[in-house]
């Protein structure tokens, strides 16, 4: 079941930070990175099974503690930041939980196979003809 934005909030935890870019000399004097933490163990909309899933499949996004970390600093406020990290935060849950259908393997056509050898004969009689006659 995906979160939704109340939920995560109750959950994470944000960390700001003054961000580099554009806001000329609002940067050195407003914190407006937005670090959001989360802590896959302790959230309680998720079940067992959807923590396991989501662990495997972000295993090189999660530090030594299991703690998931979104930064966003593309705008120059942080309460926009915040949201950002928020809705990003959600789009990768919701992306993680996804399953994927295993793909049935199909038989290849006979008619298919056919015209794949006729247009291979096709082709090497092309190259054959354009060979000059050897005295043999």
């Amino acid at each position: 079941m995906i979160p939704n934005r109340e939920e995560i909030l109750k959950v994470v935890t944000f960390k700001t930070s003054r961000s580099g870019g554009k806001g000329g000399q609002n940067v050195n004097k407003v914190s407006s990175k937005v670090e959001l933490i989360f802590n896959l163990e302790s959230s309680e909309y998720l079940s067992d099974e959807e923590k396991l899933i989501i662990k495997t499949k972000l295993e090189n996004r999660l530090d030594s503690e299991g703690l998931l970390h979104i930064i966003s600093q593309e705008d120059r406020s942080q309460l926009l930041n915040k949201e950002k990290t928020v809705a990003k935060l959600i789009d990768l849950l919701k992306r993680s939980l996804v399953v994927q259908i295993k793909r049935k393997p199909t038989k290849i056509p006979k008619a298919v196979i056919q015209k794949r050898l006729k247009n291979k004969s096709i082709n090497a009689e092309r190259k054959e003809s354009r060979k000059k006659p050897g005295f043999d």
